[in-house]
């Protein structure tokens, strides 16, 4: 039995403000892409932090940064706990960055109450979990499971076309520990839900027992570049249509499919883009999404048999890359069970529930047992200058972590 500590909202609070404004734009988003100039300096204030709070830092070859809080018994396995600092172009102050905070937050909570864990804690900041500058997403932590090989990582190309080793040699990130030196007991990651169930049901903390799976595609369509004034429709090869009969079709096929079944088009470029000029090439991304891999599969089946078909038919040709793909995740049940009774123990309402984004945590999975605590995300929105969580919910999950972390590590 160990005794119960609370968190220091205000400075969980502080400390997010001040990471948030790091790579702050004009519209109020947070910008800061995985390796940038940006990205550094949220690193450089991270690894600041935990010199601060006297942890042991240690950074390995790509770029996944670990802060460790002794135990009294070195020679367990430690619990770890993290997330991300990088974002999307137009993110918030949240995604990522309180799961990092938080973890930050809890080794301050028992700094403060000289509090001694068997086991030790590891804070991590893994690289480039959003993907939106380097494929696939959750790389850092990818590469950190064995799930990836550090040289293909390396040589990972950015969408402004720099190469993802050089990017962290630039940056001071390309670090000399061994991949996978800490070997988790568990790791549980805390994080806003980026969706509305909660908000919507009124419940403050979820109890994340799966995840979706993923499948990430980039398409490439070449047509024929044509007048739009004099050019007959019946004899077009307007790669500008294909790809929006794409679009279409995702969105019908998850009507179609029902259930957990999500698609997107997310990402459109055409060539030349010009009003008066039938597109000749357009490179379209295709996102979809299912908790059921068999699902997922004929999902996916439905999209390469319309694409076959739509090249025939348009007398254009149609390539696929796969930028990601991920099997849906299953949580440890009983890790699961632990934040649900800590939740109720704090008199906190619960659910169990799905992941419907890819996380970290969905990598850990493969080599410890792993979960999520997610708290409420205002309107269900994230990815956006208006993500927004209550604060009292905010300091509600982080106290929730607290309780689960100190609980794992004795």
């Amino acid at each position: 039995m160990t005794t119960q500590h609370s968190i220091n909202g205000s400075r969980l609070l502080r400390q997010l403000n001040t990471l948030a404004d790091i790579g702050r734009t004009d519209t109020n988003a947070c910008c800061r892409l995985a390796l940038t100039d940006e990205d550094k300096q949220g690193r450089d204030l991270i690894v600041r932090w935990m010199k601060e709070l006297g942890m042991e830092i240690s950074i390995d070859p790509i770029g996944n940064i670990f802060g460790v809080r002794a135990g009294s018994r070195p020679e367990l396995a430690p619990v770890m706990t993290g997330s991300h600092i990088d974002t999307v172009r137009t993110g918030g102050a949240y995604d990522g960055n309180y799961g990092v905070l938080g973890g930050l937050e809890v080794v301050a909570t028992l700094n403060d109450a000289q509090h001694t864990t068997e086991r030790s804690l590891v804070v991590g900041v893994f690289t480039n979990e959003e993907g939106a500058r380097f494929a696939p997403d959750m790389l850092g932590s990818l590469v950190y499971v064995g799930g990836m090989t550090i040289e293909d990582a390396l040589n990972v190309k950015a969408i402004d076309g720099a190469v993802l080793g050089d990017e962290l040699k630039r940056i001071g990130y390309y670090g000399n520990s061994a991949l996978g030196i800490h070997k988790p007991h568990a790791f549980v990651e805390l994080h806003i839900e980026q969706g509305p169930l909660l908000d919507i049901e009124g419940i403050k903390i979820g109890a994340v027992e799966n995840l979706q799976g993923i499948s990430w595609q980039e398409l490439t369509i070449v047509g024929q570049s044509n007048h739009a004034g004099t050019t007959p429709m019946y004899l077009r090869h307007d790669a500008g249509y294909a790809a929006s009969a794409i679009s279409h079709f995702v969105r019908e096929l998850t009507r179609s499919m029902g259930g957990n079944q999500v698609g997107t088009v997310g990402h459109v470029v055409l060539t030349p883009n010009l009003i008066n000029v039938i597109a000749a090439r357009a490179t379209i991304t295709v996102d979809l999404r299912n908790t059921d891999e068999a699902l997922l599969q004929q999902a996916e089946r439905a999209l390469n048999d319309f694409l076959k078909s739509l090249a025939e038919s348009e007398g254009v040709t149609i390539t696929s890359r796969q930028l990601a793909r991920f099997e849906p995740v299953t949580f440890d049940a009983a890790l699961a069970d632990r934040i649900a009774y800590h939740a109720g123990n704090m008199n906190l309402s619960h659910r169990r529930m799905t992941s419907g984004a890819g996380h970290d945590a969905q990598m850990l999975a493969r080599i410890c047992p792993t979960a999520m605590i997610f708290v409420p995300s205002v309107g269900g929105i994230s990815h956006n200058p208006a993500e927004h969580t209550d604060p009292a919910d905010l300091i509600a999950g982080a106290n929730v972590l607290l309780a689960t972390l100190t609980e794992l590590a004795h």
